[in-house]
């Protein structure tokens, strides 16, 4: 694992790594391991933001506990998934079969037979990155990116899946939508869709 830590502030830390999978199994490890002081921890792309309160947890000792921490390649074998229930009706359904030189009924198979972990959040409140072990889904994003999407629409863009929390302007391919509420400000937590979560998609009429 390549790892490299830098400051960001007075309250928090950088941690570096060298892609999406480093980042996914340090995440498990420092989350199952996290002292007091820890306020939040910020997966990304290939970093990781460690804030902590330094009244409670000093940067250096932050920074020590990152350094010794040591990945946790595999979730837990009892990991109960986010049932996500998916009518597969989207706009781009069919042109991403045809990307994939696939049928659509492949499409929503491979789709619902994959299994999917939240790698990061962004974007808007309560909006998973989804990744997969493969690569069979990946299409690239729409040339011309929509003014506005609906709330719960399900898409794919490079090797990621996501689904919409609320109606925004984007750019994915859309081939489903969802019922599910993804962000709840009065639910704790209020999204229901967490770094290092797993997720299958269900089809439903």
């Amino acid at each position: 694992m390549s790892l490299r830590i830098l400051p960001s502030g007075d309250r928090a830390l950088l941690a570096e790594l060298g892609g999406l999978e480093e980042v996914l199994s340090l995440y498990r490890a420092l989350d199952a391991t996290r002292p007091a002081g820890v306020v939040d921890l910020v997966p990304a792309a290939r970093t990781i933001g460690v804030v902590v309160d330094p009244a409670v947890l000093p940067l250096s000792a932050a920074q020590a506990w990152v350094e010794r921490t040591r990945p946790i390649d595999s979730p837990p074998a009892d990991e109960v998934p986010v049932d996500l229930p998916v009518r597969y009706d989207g706009a781009d359904l069919a042109e991403v079969a045809g990307i994939l030189g696939l049928g659509v009924r492949d499409v929503i198979d491979l789709h619902t037979s994959s299994v999917w972990r939240v790698a990061f959040g962004g974007f808007a409140p309560g909006f998973g990155y989804l990744v997969t072990d493969h690569d069979r889904l990946r299409v690239p994003r729409r040339a011309t990116p929509r003014t506005s999407v609906p709330a719960g629409a399900v898409g794919l863009a490079g090797e990621f899946s996501g689904v919409y929390p609320r109606a925004s302007p984007g750019g994915w391919q859309l081939i489903g939508t969802t019922d599910a509420v993804l962000w709840d400000a009065a639910a704790d937590p209020p999204a229901l869709l967490r770094p290092g979560a797993l997720v299958r998609f269900r089809e439903v009429p």
